[in-house]
């Protein structure tokens, strides 16, 4: 694929760059989309970061991220919902229309009971989110992170409290990294995108070996997850939006950033 005009690149994917460099280097470079992570925004007004972002002629994407509403102490799930608003308050700010929720877990009880609470407290702010013209986007993530970071495992398990939410403003992320390895996955992306809450998509590959679970994520084509497959999918579900490259890598985190910007390119170009 040559076009870049669907190409959104996360800030985290080039952690060692500041926001305003990123938005500098993915504009010189063609990007199309930026997503920008909570930490980039760290001592910046979210507003004036917008602005730079538009200024350079890219869309803000996404905002990442809100979430981790589970957890066995009833105040630490009431600062959760507190922080999530202000996460939607930095959205509405920066210009971007999605919010990326990591759900959250907590192994000291049961997986249902930290869904229950991920429905009470995405229900908590779905509203605020509406008036402030930010949709929710739910990230269901890979069984390994089910003790600490989501119990939300499954795409049919996003469906499902997207049913249970009911709210036109919650909707789901698509990653590939996470769902890959689910028979299921298709089908329940095309009963999301049915739904009309396909909200986001998001790319990178599963290195073999994998060095690390978190930190050894591939470029697209160096690992065995079928991304061409996966966009089509999601397409023929009715998704028209952006194609974001979210790389969690030490190894690429390390090298030039300028280099690592052109070989996301060249990925992008041949395997998206």
């Amino acid at each position: 694929m040559s076009d870049l005009s669907r190409l959104c690149i996360h800030t985290a994917t080039t952690k060692p760059w500041s926001v305003e460099i990123a938005i500098e280097q993915y504009a010189r470079a063609g990007v199309a989309g930026i997503t920008v992570w909570r930490d980039a925004l760290s001592d910046r007004d979210p507003a004036a970061v917008g602005r730079r972002i538009r200024d350079a002629g890219l869309e803000a994407v996404s905002l990442c991220r809100g979430g981790f509403f589970a957890a066995v102490e009833r105040e630490t799930r009431r600062r959760a919902v507190e922080e999530n608003l202000r996460a939607v308050e930095e959205a509405a700010a920066l210009g971007a229309p999605v919010v990326v929720l990591v759900c959250g877990a907590d192994s000291g009880q049961a997986l249902e009971t930290s869904r229950r609470q991920i429905v009470e407290g995405i229900g908590a702010i779905s509203a605020r989110a509406r008036e402030a013209g930010v949709r929710l986007a739910v990230e269901p993530l890979h069984p390994m992170y089910a003790d600490e970071k989501s119990a939300i495992s499954t795409m049919q398990s996003a469906n499902d409290i997207c049913d249970e939410i009911s709210a036109q403003n919650v909707g789901v992320a698509v990653d590939v990294y996470h769902i890959w390895w689910d028979p299921n996955a298709p089908a329940e992306i095309r009963r999301c995108g049915a739904a009309g809450r396909l909200f986001a998509f998001h790319v990178c590959d599963w290195r073999v070996p994998t060095g690390d679970l978190l930190l050894d994520r591939a470029l697209m084509g160096e690992g065995c997850i079928d991304v061409p497959r996966f966009r089509r999918i999601v397409e023929e579900s009715g998704f028209e939006g952006y194609h974001e490259v979210e790389i969690f890598s030490t190894r690429y985190w390390s090298m030039d950033q300028s280099n690592y910007l052109d070989q996301i390119i060249e990925a992008y170009r041949r395997q998206v």
